[in-house]
């Protein structure tokens, strides 16, 4: 299967700029995964903007209710 940049990025909220990622979900949560992280996608946009990507950050936001 190929992959879809262009309609992958109409819902990839990555605000890194310089990533080389962005589109290419399979490499971006390869690279997270080996980082102990999740991608920009699991976050909401104000949490995202932090680039704390830890599985930490996201289990405080889960408790929050935020995700």
């Amino acid at each position: 299967m190929e992959c879809n940049k262009e309609k992958n990025l109409n819902h990839c909220n990555c605000s890194y700029e310089p990533c080389s990622r962005k589109g290419i979900c399979c490499e971006c949560i390869s690279y997270h995964a080996k980082m102990r992280q999740l991608p920009a996608c699991v976050f909401p946009d104000d949490a995202e903007r932090t680039y704390d990507r830890s599985y930490e950050h996201f289990a405080r936001l889960v408790k929050e209710g935020r995700v």
